[in-house]
């Protein structure tokens, strides 16, 4: 099968995406398939991956692609790449990691655009809640994977620390939620330490919030960490907390920190609590009080944390990269079997990202 993958974010682009799309390529690399990914990312460096990476192409050679595929895959919709299949039919296969719409919840025009597309699109959803809002029939919930040769247990790592925070900081990802929660446990008597993994726009107002908490003794902001450096600090842990403000369409960080032997306590709304399944437990998003009482009752029962961790085996199975790939063929071979006409652009589709 040949493979064309339109991922217009792209490595060195660091992102959940762009390690989904670099794990899917190799893994159908490594099953016999030819892949070649367009991206719009540039690189001053060699690229190194078992697959091609044809970034920025001009429209004829983006058209010989297109007419050199089997299958036109897309890593969530994107207007600006659709048009070449307005020249050469080629079965269109999305998968939607992420919401179409505006942050306030409200829909642009290029959100309606994109939502017309995922219908004409044979679909993969990440999770539940993505499915139930691309909508329409033709959709297979195939939830993401995580570097499982990355994110491993490290028995030669000590888990001595308590709580440990991963992601960007920046409203939506709740770092302040995570703060406040910690003020509330003070006043209970529990002192917890907390690690802040990231870097981003929030960090000054995370420090000043933790020195007016009285917190600046418990917490420490870590800054940016990757791949085997991070994952030995997740194994220094035992809980994980991803206390999203947003509804998170999925959350491979629940994964990596699930594989490390962290016990996830997370938001409930939207997608997250399909990654930490059985391996953790949730709150609602934004409940700082319902957090801390979350955190309490892991902290203050072993057995819970064991239990729980118990089912990680399991649970990761169903996210590793061989299987996660497998089920992507799987729909690749029933859209190119089964497409029933051809696919129709609408004014305007090439515009957009």
């Amino acid at each position: 099968m040949k493979i064309l993958i339109y991922s217009p974010a792209f490595y060195p682009s660091v992102g959940g995406l762009e390690t989904l799309v670099s794990i899917l390529a190799a893994e159908f690399g490594a099953n016999g398939h030819e892949v070649r990914i367009v991206s719009q990312t540039a690189n001053d460096q060699p690229d190194h991956f078992p697959f091609e990476v044809i970034r920025h192409p001009g429209p004829l050679k983006l058209l010989d692609l297109t007419r050199w595929c089997d299958v036109y895959f897309q890593a969530n919709i994107s207007l600006r790449g659709l048009w070449p299949l307005t020249v050469f039919n080629r079965p269109l296969v999305a998968s939607h990691n992420n919401w179409y719409q505006r942050a306030d919840g409200r829909r642009g025009w290029q959100d309606h655009l994109k939502h017309y597309y995922s219908r004409k699109a044979t679909g993969i959803a990440v999770s539940d809640a993505v499915a139930e809002h691309v909508g329409g029939t033709d959709t297979t919930i195939i939830p993401n994977a995580y570097r499982a040769d990355m994110f491993r247990l490290m028995p030669q790592v000590r888990r001595n620390r308590d709580l440990v925070f991963v992601g960007r900081l920046v409203s939506d990802k709740g770092a302040d939620v995570l703060l406040d929660a910690l003020g509330l446990l003070k006043t209970r008597g529990l002192t917890p330490q907390l690690t802040i993994v990231g870097d981003g726009p929030e960090m000054s107002a995370l420090r000043s919030q933790a020195l007016n908490l009285k917190l600046d003794g418990q917490v420490e902001f870590a800054g940016v960490k990757r791949e085997e450096e991070l994952a030995a600090v997740l194994n220094a842990h035992r809980i994980m907390v991803v206390p999203s403000r947003w509804r998170e369409p999925f959350g491979i960080v629940a994964l990596e920190g699930i594989a490390c032997g962290c016990v996830v306590v997370g938001s409930e709304g939207g997608g997250l609590k399909d990654a930490i399944g059985p391996c953790g437990v949730t709150v609602p998003n934004g409940d700082a009080a319902a957090l801390a009482d979350a955190i309490a009752g892991l902290l203050a029962d072993d057995r819970k944390l064991e239990s729980l961790r118990g089912h990680a085996q399991t649970h990761l199975a169903l996210h590793q990269p061989a299987a996660v790939a497998q089920a992507y063929l799987q729909v690749f071979e029933k859209a190119i079997h089964h497409r029933d006409g051809d696919f129709i652009a609408q004014p305007g589709a090439a515009i957009d990202s």
